[in-house]
């Protein structure tokens, strides 16, 4: 990846977070009203630094997850979920966890704190956008099945939230990653994700989820997972109508949802990339100016936008300003290698 795809899209993703941080809670009109036209939006530094919420936290003890059980041999199931597990504990009782974090993630984290299994403290009627905010790590990591990435990207997930839509759009939002960092073209990437649900509709990953869904009331395993991939198809085939007439100046939560749920996060964060594919500070301004979820929203943006168009997309003084840069460039340059 000559264009260091990983580092664009971890950087893209601490920026979108950033920069969505102060405009979240807020409708476009106080945003307009706080930040001015939305195409100028500046980073938000104060004293040095530009913050990030607890997307980046999260995507960064994801991250750091994936590399220790890859130090210890292929990525497996259990090999991910135990430092997996402890690095979302850490992140729960961190001083640093005031970004206004998730409900559901700080319910789950608090009951992934001890030895039961880790089914057991998963949120299984949760869909919430934590499940997806910070996968984009997975999409990134070379050498991977699509077992691995797949099955990964539905563990982490499911460690808070247990939904099968918050499954399958975490799955999505890491093929969409990945098939970007190889270089897909962004007029043809909804079509792509399309054809994956379809594929992967009536596959419940038993390997990486154990008995995950009898905890739901579901009647069995493929039932349970068909649910997030048709609620996820749906909201593509939303984007599928939208992407190529959207106008640019309406708030894309009008579009495609307020991105508060895991589906609509992804769908969002896609529209607002693909209305401006080569133009990636356009997209994250745009993702932070809406109603909905704006850190996530602009956060995946971002992820979709730098795994594009690789490290050269962002800024060297909003690169120096982000908080975390050391830790997301050590990361970018580990799968960049």
């Amino acid at each position: 990846m000559t264009k260091k795809a990983a580092t664009g899209a971890m950087v893209g993703l601490a920026l979108g977070d950033a920069l969505g941080f102060p405009t979240e809670f807020n409708d476009v009109p106080q945003i307009l009203g706080k930040f001015g036209p939305w195409r100028a939006m500046e980073l938000p530094v104060r004293r040095g630094t530009a913050y990030i919420t607890d997307d980046t936290q999260m995507t960064l003890a994801f991250a750091r997850g994936i590399r220790t059980a890859m130090e210890r041999g292929p990525l497996a199931p259990r090999r991910l979920a135990r430092p997996l597990r402890e690095e979302y504990v850490d992140w729960y009782h961190s001083p640093e966890n005031n970004r206004a974090p998730g409900r559901t993630c700080m319910v789950a984290c608090h009951l992934l704190d001890g030895d039961r299994a880790w089914q057991v403290a998963s949120q299984i009627g949760s869909k919430g956008c934590g499940a997806n905010m910070r996968v984009a790590p997975i999409g990134l990591v070379p050498g991977l099945t699509d077992e691995q990435r797949s099955g990964a990207a539905q563990l982490q997930a499911a460690l808070t939230h247990g939904h099968p839509t918050g499954l399958a759009a975490s799955d999505l939002t890491a093929r969409a990653v990945w098939l970007l960092a190889q270089g897909a073209d962004p007029t043809g990437l909804v079509g792509q994700l399309r054809s994956y649900a379809y594929e992967n509709r009536s596959r419940y990953h038993e390997h990486w989820l154990g008995d995950l869904w009898t905890r739901s009331q579901d009647t069995d395993a493929t039932h349970f997972i068909r649910r997030g991939w048709d609620e996820c198809l749906a909201v593509l085939e939303r984007l599928d109508a939208v992407q190529r007439t959207a106008d640019p100046e309406i708030d894309p939560c009008e579009y495609t949802g307020d991105g508060w749920i895991a589906e609509e996060a992804l769908a969002t964060g896609l529209l607002c990339f693909l209305l401006f594919p080569d133009e990636p500070l356009t997209a994250l301004r745009r993702a932070a100016c809406t109603r909905g979820d704006s850190d996530s929203i602009a956060a995946l943006a971002g992820a979709f936008a730098g795994a594009h168009l690789g490290a050269d997309a962002w800024p060297a003084e909003w690169v120096s300003a982000v908080e975390h840069r050391d830790e997301l460039l050590a990361f970018g340059a580990l799968w960049d290698a």
